[in-house]
């Protein structure tokens, strides 16, 4: 019997990788898969029975597998993980195999894998990949970065397997390098601020809205029909409707308010402070999960600080429509905030970015996925160098005309004393970014005062410092 040789190879048999390796064996692809976690293995044989799939935990038969040259996908933590998996790879491997990392990899550690490849001549690509696991098992949004001759290798079965909107695959080669990891990091911090968003929309209604789970249910369900359609919006609602299997309450009644992460947020925000690009309510979002940790503190601080104990209305007719426009705008702000950090890197890494693109294969399959995402393609395509995702006129229009509501749905949390950081974030951004003035004069001068670090000025050009502590006499 002549040994089938597989098409394509995956390290990684977790729920995410052995999702998309069906996925892959459903459109026709022989799929040899690797882990070294027998039950990972083993789940793989139950499911991939009577296709064309290998299972194994020995990893010289994986690759002995693989039709030449190979093409192998990872899907494994990021961090040393992806490195202890490269460096049992690399003696196996052979001159034009490539590795693509499907998993949230930093996209310096992507760069720094291609580079430590290729002197070698195997071939590294950083592939972001977004849905979940039913997005990798059904169709995921697919971010892929690296030579453009290497992406055609792989472009056939990456657009077979991704999401279709309008019959279009959901992938499309972003750039050279670590252009796909930055483009996913980026991603995530989006998901970050809309999450953020929402929860804060849940504990305003919740709290002093009083309102409970079945009426969250039918007010979110009726948003995602209008101009929130969305996916994060959608699973919320089915939150609400979900009941706990271990007891009689609503499930999301006993989950406790401790968020988790496991950095992408993060590091989204970290490297906008070092391109200087402002994405407030993506940073929040990440102050608010650290904060949620703290849940001592936070039970101990409720019984000592005090807040306002003002309740919201039975009608609240007038105040849900407010919340619709106020949630439509920040979510605008915060995707704005994203493609404006895309902009920056992508000329700072040379990246090319398209964003018509990114917002294209954002459609479907990602987590991010929303009606507002068609709007936000058409304002790229229309103009490729929009300076800010704010400034098409369709999005002013938008955000001037919910701009009332949102001022209305912050008041309402100041009287109540339930915390909008982020809403409030997506306001401060829209107001300091129209700002044709901001008092960032005063921070100048006061900059010169303590440490001398000079100024520019209004009425000449050239670099200034003042001797204020001499001239007031004082040492």
């Amino acid at each position: 019997m002549i040994e089938i040789t597989y098409e394509y190879g995956m390290i990684g048999l977790g729920t995410m990788g052995r999702n998309l390796l069906l996925n892959m064996s459903d459109h026709g692809r022989s799929v040899a898969g690797f882990d070294k976690d027998a039950q990972q293995v083993k789940a793989l044989e139950e499911e991939g029975k009577d296709k064309q799939i290998l299972s194994t935990t020995d990893l010289k038969k994986f690759i002995s597998s693989l039709k030449i040259p190979r093409v192998i996908i990872l899907l494994v933590p990021a961090g040393k993980i992806v490195d202890e998996v490269i460096q049992d790879l690399k003696p196996l491997l052979g001159k034009d195999d490539l590795l693509l990392d499907c998993g949230n990899s930093h996209f310096k550690d992507t760069d720094k894998r291609i580079e430590q490849l290729k002197s070698s001549g195997i071939h590294f690509m950083g592939v972001g990949v977004s849905g979940g696991e039913a997005g990798a098992r059904f169709g995921p949004s697919i971010m892929p970065g690296g030579p453009k001759e290497v992406y055609e290798r792989v472009k056939d079965i990456l657009e077979a397997i991704s999401a279709k909107v309008n019959g279009e695959p959901c992938v499309a080669w972003l750039g050279p390098g670590s252009a796909g990891h930055y483009v996913k990091m980026v991603h995530n911090g989006i998901e970050y601020g809309i999450m953020q968003l929402i929860a804060e929309v849940y504990h305003l209604l919740k709290g002093p809205g009083k309102m409970i789970n079945h009426q969250l249910h039918t007010v979110f369900s009726k948003w995602n029909k209008g101009l929130l359609r969305s996916f994060l919006v959608e699973i919320t609602a089915d939150i609400f409707a979900r009941k706990d299997e271990l007891t009689d309450n609503d499930l999301v009644d006993m989950i406790l308010d401790r968020a988790k992460q496991k950095g992408t947020g993060g590091w989204t925000s970290e490297e906008a402070m070092n391109l200087q690009v402002p994405i407030p309510v993506i940073d929040i979002a990440v102050s608010m999960r650290d904060l949620s940790a703290y849940k001592e503190e936070r039970e101990a601080a409720q019984q000592k600080l005090q807040g306002p104990e003002i309740t919201l209305g039975d009608d609240k007719t007038e105040l849900l429509a407010w919340i619709e426009q106020s949630l439509y705008f920040a979510m605008i702000t915060t995707y704005a905030q994203g493609m404006a950090l895309l902009k920056t890197a992508s000329k700072k890494y040379n990246y090319e970015l398209k964003p018509a693109e990114i917002a294209r294969i954002w459609r479907g399959g990602c987590i991010i996925r929303a009606s507002l995402l068609d709007t936000i393609h058409e304002a790229y395509t229309e103009n490729q160098d929009l300076v800010n995702l704010m400034m098409n006129d369709e999005m002013a229009v938008k955000l001037s005309h919910a701009q009332d509501s949102i001022r209305k749905v912050i008041k309402k949390a100041v009287e109540t004393g339930v915390p909008l950081p982020a809403m409030m974030a997506a306001l401060g951004y829209y107001d300091g970014y129209r700002s044709g003035w901001l008092p960032a004069n005063l921070v100048q001068a006061q900059r010169d005062n303590f440490g001398a670090h000079t100024y520019e000025r209004i009425d000449r050009e050239g670099v200034f410092h003042t001797e204020w502590n001499l001239k007031q006499g004082k040492k």
